[in-house]
C-alpha cells in the first residue's frame, strides 16, 4: 500500500506528489529510462495543457482539480524547460497512455506480452 490518496480523488486539498512516491519505489528495481517518465507524469500533464489546447478539454473534472493543486498548466518558459529534460518525450507518451487507460472499454494484452519489456528495464543488480 503506497498512499491513501490517488490523483483522481475528488476531495483532495493538496497535491500528494504521487509521481514521486511511485518513482521512489520503482527506482529500487528499474533503470532511469523506466522511472524518470513516471516521475515526470504530473509535469507532462501540465505541459500538455499548456501546449495542446484540446488536451485540457479531455481532462475529467477530478483531473482538472488535481491540475490546479499541481500548479496549473506550465508557462511558456516552464514548457520550454520541460522540453530540455531528456525524458520529456517518454513522459508525454506515458501521460497519453495513462489517459487512454482510463477507458473502461480498453482491451490490453496480457501480462506475458509486457514481461520482456519489464525484464529489459530491470537494474542489473535487482
Amino acid at each position: 500500500h503506497v498512499s491513501d490518496e490517488s490523483e483522481d480523488s475528488e476531495d483532495r486539498e493538496a497535491d500528494g506528489r504521487h509521481e514521486l512516491v511511485g518513482s521512489r519505489i520503482l527506482e529500487e528495481h528499474f533503470i532511469p529510462a523506466v522511472t524518470e517518465p513516471g516521475k515526470l507524469h504530473v509535469a507532462a500533464k501540465r505541459y500538455l495543457c499548456a501546449t495542446e489546447s484540446e488536451y485540457f478539454a479531455t481532462l475529467s473534472p477530478v483531473s482538472v482539480r488535481s491540475l490546479e493543486l499541481q500548479g496549473g498548466p506550465f508557462t511558456d518558459a516552464q514548457a520550454r524547460a520541460f522540453e530540455e529534460n531528456p525524458h520529456y518525450a517518454d513522459a508525454v507518451q506515458l501521460r497519453r497512455y495513462d489517459e487512454r487507460a482510463k477507458d473502461p472499454e480498453m482491451v490490453t494484452p496480457d501480462f506475458e506480452h509486457f514481461r520482456p519489456h519489464l525484464e529489459a528495464g530491470l537494474k542489473s543488480d535487482a
